[in-house]
């Protein structure tokens, strides 16, 4: 009960910070994300050396920053006539010449750190970064997609709505009516019932988004839907590299939740395909 408790508040908590950085700026958004990137690869990287491999955190974290702050001169690149545009292009495209630079000196670094995994290490490193910085910051361009090319806070909170109606339909159905096992292997307890209960829920989310927004029901629904099943491999994922490394939480930086994977897995994984998905199909 007192872990519940605990749960809940930071649930509570962790709900309103989101909302808050969201809606206040894109700074404020912006500052959330690289906490969550960095916090993300951090703990990414701890898994990796329990898993015996010696990946290069700095740099992994460096580079992870520097993909968001690419992303973010590119959204306000994107969303802005002002004279300014032209200094965040310049901005970006110096940044994305930066980040070519790191990669090869991951390789570099790796001839004087004498470690018996070197190709494990630079793989581990850059898997970091591919895993968690780059799905995330394409978060960026959520809201200008949903709003044709108008930045939109709230299509990017229902985005989040909509992952976590997922998460909550899928718990009640499960713990409800699950029976069959989902992937057993894995995740011992997830089943096909709370799968479904979890897609019911995010179209119901994404059908009460479309009709709050003006937009497209079926669009909506349809964004849900991608989100949802793709969110629920994201969760898969993570509790796949936990398993590999027998730890439960991947951090404990939200009490009652874990760490920063934990809590945001499955919006990791479904972010790059809600993207794909709203560029060639709502624009």
């Amino acid at each position: 009960m007192k872990n519940l408790w605990v749960r809940a508040v930071s649930g509570v908590v962790l709900l309103a910070i989101v909302l808050g950085t969201i809606l206040w700026s894109k700074w404020s958004f912006g500052a959330l994300l690289l906490m969550i990137i960095l916090g993300g690869e951090w703990e990414f990287y701890r898994m990796a050396e329990k898993a015996g491999y010696s990946p290069q955190k700095t740099l992994g974290l460096v580079a992870g920053a520097i993909v968001m702050t690419v992303a973010f001169a590119l959204m306000w690149f994107f969303d802005t006539e002002s004279t300014l545009s032209n200094k965040y292009l310049v901005l970006t495209v110096g940044l994305m010449l930066y980040i070519m630079m790191l990669v090869p000196l991951m390789f570099i670094c790796e001839l004087y750190r004498k470690s018996a995994t070197p190709i494990a290490n630079i793989g581990s490193t850059l898997t970091g970064v591919v895993y968690v910085a780059l799905p995330m910051s394409l978060l960026f361009f959520i809201p200008l997609l949903l709003g044709h090319g108008v930045w939109n806070p709230w299509t990017l909170l229902f985005y989040f709505f909509i992952i976590w109606a997922n998460d909550v339909c899928a718990y009640l159905f499960g713990i409800t009516l699950g029976k069959h096992r989902l992937f057993e292997r894995i995740s011992p307890k997830k089943s096909w019932e709370g799968f479904i209960g979890g897609l019911i829920g995010a179209m119901a989310m994404g059908y009460i988004a479309a009709t709050a927004m003006g937009g497209d029901h079926f669009e909506w629904i349809g964004m849900a839907l991608i989100a949802a099943i793709t969110g629920v491999f994201g969760d898969l994922v993570e509790s796949l590299f936990k398993r590999s490394v027998d730890v439960k939480d991947s951090g404990r930086i939200i009490p009652g939740h874990g760490g920063w994977l934990d809590r945001f897995d499955a919006l990791i994984l479904s972010v790059p395909f809600v993207f794909i998905y709203l560029v060639f199909c709502m624009n």
